[in-house]
């Protein structure tokens, strides 16, 4: 399995693309989230929608899922296919009520169901996407009020998403067996909804050993040599995992 990041960037990051991944194995595609920037990062890393097999959604903000409309609205009128949507079975309602249903719209077409193919994931239950692809839904502490999920890839690989700073998981994790941690980390104290760098550097160096940094401000490179044993992920490099 490898991983390429299409977006390393926050939210409102505007020199790095919205944190969204490509997770590749044996020619299956899999998108990891689908925010606002998703189309035009696609494009420069050379692939279309229609180069993806499924889309895996983490929660509903939108350099999440801001890129959703399009990537619905390509597959149906230029590719005319419905694409693969895996999601946790409690952020299906959200996604389409709250999210898509006002974009999305237009008689016949009226349900998440006319766009895409939806397969619900129940959190805690370890679900193969691919030969080669399982997955694992972590609720993690993100915004209140508002489920947010982290990904555990094939028992090994831990994909933050979006979440507060939780030492005990992440010790937990590298305990069970995880070799690979790639985290959103905000640069700047308090980190509010994310993992602070300062709250991340409190962790064992050996863990350390095990963390790429993603979902970064513009101002990253200040920070190049600043980060203990982690590492930042770059934009559009290719990771193995």
């Amino acid at each position: 399995m490898q991983i390429q990041m299409l977006g390393t960037g926050g939210a409102f990051a505007k020199k790095y693309a919205n944190n969204n991944a490509l997770i590749e194995v044996e020619g299956f595609r899999l998108l990891v989230d689908c925010g606002i920037t998703l189309p035009r990062s696609l494009h420069d890393a050379g692939y279309s929608f229609d180069d993806l097999d499924a889309v895996l959604i983490s929660h509903m903000h939108a350099d999440h899922v801001g890129g959703l409309e399009e990537y619905a609205f390509q597959m149906m009128f230029r590719y005319g296919k419905k694409p693969v949507l895996y999601i946790a079975d409690t952020l299906v309602e959200p996604l389409w009520e709250q999210t898509l249903r006002g974009g999305l719209t237009q008689e016949p077409l009226t349900a998440l169901t006319d766009f895409f193919e939806v397969r619900p994931i129940k959190e805690g239950e370890v679900f193969e996407i691919h030969p080669g692809i399982k997955v694992k839904l972590i609720r993690t502490d993100h915004i209140a009020g508002k489920l947010s999920y982290s990904f555990l890839f094939n028992e090994t690989f831990f994909y933050s998403a979006d979440m507060k700073f939780d030492g005990d998981l992440l010790k937990t994790l590298a305990a069970g067996g995880v070799t690979t941690i790639f985290h959103d980390c905000q640069l700047i104290s308090p980190g509010y909804v994310h993992a602070s760098l300062d709250e991340l550097l409190t962790l064992p160096e050996d863990i350390q050993e095990k963390v790429w940094l993603m979902h970064y401000n513009d101002n990253m490179e200040e920070f190049i040599g600043r980060t203990g044993k982690m590492r930042f992920v770059e934009q559009l490099s290719v990771y193995p995992i």
